[in-house]
């Protein structure tokens, strides 16, 4: 698969250019994406207007999460992400003990 629109420079820039970050984050809004289309599509017209579901229900969930990275409309928190390493860490290096 190759990401040709959006760029991937422009991706990572917005994920502190951190590859595994970008994947992680367009993983869970595509899974996100990809149930609501698939199942929950009440829940998807209370969320959104009709015609914001139908406009999407043609496009492959990575393709639309992808894109919503390069807009702005999906991210991440950094300090709540970094609270979240430090804590794993914490943990793993406890069970090292």
């Amino acid at each position: 698969m190759s990401v040709i629109e959006p760029e991937i420079d422009k991706l990572l820039d917005l994920c502190d250019n951190d590859r595994f970050l970008l994947c992680a984050i367009a993983s869970k809004r595509s899974k996100d994406i990809n149930n609501m289309m698939h199942g929950q599509r009440d829940r998807a017209l209370a969320l959104q207007s009709l015609q914001e579901v139908t406009e999407i229900s043609g496009k492959k969930p990575l393709s639309i999460a992808m894109n919503e990275i390069a807009s702005g409309e999906v991210s991440y928190h950094k300090d709540h992400f970094a609270n979240e390493i430090d804590h794993l860490n914490d943990k793993f290096k406890l069970g090292n003990e």
